[in-house]
């Protein structure tokens, strides 16, 4: 890969918390809603991230990172560092709904329980916040690199 394909990295990045932002988004629009197209209420959605990169010839489950480092070279670039990947959106079953005792709510059921969602506003806010100070690091880093990238093309001059 050359220097510039390295942008894509901080780029992948980027892309994935600005995906992570719009699903915290959409769990704290749907905070109060009792009753989807699913006919439940709305629970709250995970985004899931992997790291993406690909090797050639080199099995990544027999190596650490730091004997990657320690490769010569040559074998380093047949590494191919591809950043960040959104695996899936996936639903937190895991955190239960909270229940309400309200017999006269249209949802309500035989017992006089409806369900709120499992979204917790503060903290998606706080998720909001680390996903926003990740998508700023990783900025930083894009425009270090196109720094760099700059600063070599003027050498050659």
């Amino acid at each position: 890969m050359g220097f510039l394909g390295y942008l894509n990295i901080p780029v992948s990045g980027m892309t994935a918390q600005r995906l992570r932002m719009e699903v915290i988004a959409q769990n704290v629009a749907n905070a109060t809603t009792t009753m989807t197209e699913d006919g439940g209420p709305y629970v709250r959605q995970v985004t899931l991230f992997n790291e993406a990169r690909s090797f050639k010839n080199f099995d990544t489950r027999k190596h650490s990172f730091g004997e990657i480092l320690n490769k010569t070279l040559a074998e380093r670039r047949e590494i191919k560092y591809r950043g960040v990947l959104v695996t899936a959106v996936v639903k937190d079953d895991q955190t239960p709904l909270t229940p309400v005792y309200d017999p006269s709510h249209p949802h309500a059921d035989e017992d006089g329980y409806y369900y709120l969602p499992n979204v917790d506003v503060a903290e998606e806010e706080m998720d909001s916040m680390a996903a926003s100070h990740s998508y700023e690091n990783n900025y930083a880093v894009y425009e270090t690199l196109v720094s760099m990238a700059q600063r070599a093309l003027s050498m050659g001059k």
